[in-house]
């Protein structure tokens, strides 16, 4: 009885999980490949089995039927046996690190950041694993230091043949959603559902949800009391604002939700465009674009609509140029311009672009009518653009210059 090999691959199975079977499979191929190294000189066709008790641990080899000793067979084979069995045990853990991990793929797990290799970081999971965070998956403005305890998401798991690379991610949405999951349990529960989600790794993330029991408040279970839910979230993504807004099947709550915290007073949709017009009082209109346009940005996002966001004045304007540009074609009637609202178009530029089917379809225009009234709009809209063109220029000059110019020195 051969206590001490079962002992060795036992140890080897739990310490690198690999299935036990496998080892002793591996044995056999060894010792198998040390045989053939044996006697491949004199006997090259020679059948060579060995077999091992996986009870006991005896092993008993053959060549062509009559049994040999395997301990007999010299130093050189016994190398050859080392390195083979060196090989497959390796081959066995890569294996098994890949099909533990590409289940997981979409997980969050933690690890310690162990070092950096030219600006992505080599974290240690689970004590005998190594994964990659790359830089265009680290959170911007963060920063990590040797020995920290991290979370991330497993982005991607790609074997190869000499290593599994496992990619971990903190910038990806799906980041976001587990967190979600791990601090708000009826989240994970499947009472409150993650319906859409924009993000802005560092920066912003919009998150629409829906609860599926009454009783319970979407938006107030994802905040948690004074807030101690989603702060544990803002803390773990350095401090990255999350708007938390509800889900609602109608596009029109929907995108008035998404532009919070701006207030909307009016949202036009324009189906043919996938558009939406919003109009926001004149205070509230930088709080709806946010900061370089993010605010607007994520809620198309989140949406799914192409938002265009204007003051009651310039709206007014639109619909009035509209008006005016339309006035004088014969055959229109009153009701024309409040139909083309209604279809979410409120400005030249829309109808030119939407084309004269929707206008045979949904407004019941003749063809040659809706023909007439498109070349008119694109006449409108070309020469709307040349006006405009100079001014756009004007502005980028002036900016330009404002830039460049020589900063004075206050000192006499």
């Amino acid at each position: 009885m051969n206590q001490e090999l079962i002992r060795i691959v036992d140890n080897i199975a739990r310490d690198k999980n690999i299935d036990r079977e496998s080892i002793f499979q591996d044995l056999e191929s060894a010792m198998i490949s040390a045989a053939k190294k044996h006697f491949g000189k004199t006997d090259i066709e020679a059948d060579i089995r060995v077999t091992i008790d996986r009870q006991t641990g005896d092993m008993v080899a053959f060549k062509d039927d009559q049994q040999i000793d395997i301990k007999q067979l010299g130093r050189i084979p016994a190398q050859t046996a080392k390195q083979v069995m060196i090989q497959k045990i390796k081959a066995d853990e890569r294996q098994s690190v890949y099909d533990e991990f590409v289940e997981r793929k979409g997980e969050i797990v933690s690890g310690i950041v162990i070092r950096y290799e030219g600006g992505s970081l080599v974290v240690n999971i689970n004590n005998r694993t190594e994964a990659v965070l790359p830089r265009s998956e680290q959170i911007s403005g963060q920063s990590h230091h040797v020995s920290e305890r991290i979370r991330c998401l497993i982005l991607d798991v790609r074997e190869s043949s000499s290593q599994v690379k496992i990619i971990l991610s903190r910038t990806h949405p799906d980041f976001i959603r587990r967190l979600f999951e791990l601090e708000v349990p009826e989240v994970a529960e499947g009472i409150i559902e993650i319906k859409a989600l924009a993000r802005e790794a560092g920066y912003r993330t919009k998150i629409a949800v829906l609860s599926s029991d009454p009783k319970v408040d979407a938006v107030g279970a994802c905040v948690g009391v004074r807030g101690s839910r989603i702060k544990n979230i803002v803390d773990e993504l350095g401090g990255e604002k999350i708007d938390i807004v509800r889900w609602n099947e109608s596009s029109h709550e929907l995108i008035a939700n998404a532009l919070m915290p701006a207030k909307c007073t009016q949202v036009a949709l324009c189906f043919e465009l996938g558009g939406a017009t919003v109009v926001v009082p004149e205070d509230q209109l930088s709080l709806a674009i946010g900061k370089h346009g993010q605010n607007v940005r994520l809620a198309a996002r989140l949406t799914d609509w192409d938002i265009d966001i204007l003051t009651p004045e310039e709206y007014n304007q639109e619909v009035e140029r509209l008006t005016s540009g339309l006035k004088d074609v014969e055959g229109l009637d009153d009701t024309f311009i409040d139909k083309l609202i209604a279809l979410g178009i409120i400005s030249v530029l829309d109808l030119a672009e939407i084309g004269a089917e929707p206008l045979i379809n949904e407004i019941g225009l003749q063809p040659e009518m809706a023909e007439k009234v498109i070349h008119l709009a694109e006449d409108l809209a070309r020469k709307q653009t040349s006006e405009s063109a100079p001014t756009i220029a004007e502005s980028l000059l002036v900016e330009q210059t404002e830039k460049t110019k020589p900063q004075q020195d206050d000192n006499p």
